[in-house]
């Protein structure tokens, strides 16, 4: 889940893929994702990843929990060049709103090939879904392209909040992206964020969402719809006075 850090709103949820083998179990990303990379399935992965975070935001729409949910292109499939073609046809099929689909793009991919970058950026811009920098700080970007890119947030990166509250660089790195993306009419999302004081310090200065154990650990579909309607603002009280 993403989480509102103002009102504790459930704003959105990212998308987790798990391989359950059925003689290995339980498979993490970072177990069969790199060999995905290498051999070229994680383009067809990545498809079919794509369809099923579509269908299940839609059926969330339907069942009245409009949220966002998002999806992380890996490098290869944002080079591929049907991509757009590959995402309007994810939305046409299962009819979801372009606005309720979130693609995130690592901080080292959009900085491969800037000027590229920024025209598929553009045509994705275009088709009205939300655009976000993952694992930003982590890699190497140039303000100059930064502010040309058509980016909605910017995803700071678990290793700058691990230590936050107790560790004067990354509080100064964390506080900095903050007020880059506040001037850049951005917002702002802290990964991994495990405990109250994380939070509290995140709040503090001014960090938009949040997403972490210390909400919810991942869950599955069915789960994350109980959490959404567990987490329903109740419906305002009316009283009529004579």
């Amino acid at each position: 889940p993403k989480v509102d850090i103002r009102t504790g709103a459930v704003t959105g949820a990212e998308a987790l893929l798990r391989w359950r083998n059925p003689e290995l179990g339980l498979v993490l990303p970072g177990d069969f994702i790199p060999l995905a990379e290498d051999i070229g399935l994680i383009v067809p992965i990545g498809e079919w990843v794509l369809q099923q975070a579509c269908a299940q935001a839609s059926s969330w729409c339907d069942k009245g929990h409009p949220i966002a949910v998002a999806v992380n292109l890996s490098a290869r499939q944002f080079r591929q060049n049907d991509l757009v073609e590959t995402i309007k046809r994810a939305l046409a099929d299962t009819g979801l709103a372009p606005k309720y689909l979130e693609l995130e793009i690592t901080e080292s991919m959009i900085m491969h090939r800037p000027e590229q970058t920024i025209a598929t950026l553009q045509q994705l811009d275009d088709i009205g879904v939300i655009l976000s920098v993952d694992d930003f700080g982590t890699g190497y970007s140039s303000l100059s392209y930064l502010k040309r890119f058509p980016v909605d947030k910017l995803k700071i990166d678990q290793s700058f909040v691990r230590e936050l509250h107790q560790n004067a660089d990354d509080a100064a790195i964390v506080r900095a992206v903050i007020a880059l993306a506040g001037s850049l009419n951005l917002k702002t999302i802290a990964e991994g964020v495990e405990t109250g004081q994380q939070l509290s310090y995140l709040a503090g200065l001014g960090c938009d969402e949040y997403q972490g154990n210390h909400f919810s650990r991942p869950l599955p579909a069915e789960g994350f719809l109980s959490l959404l309607v567990a987490n329903q603002p109740a419906p305002a009280t009316i009283t009529k006075t004579v």
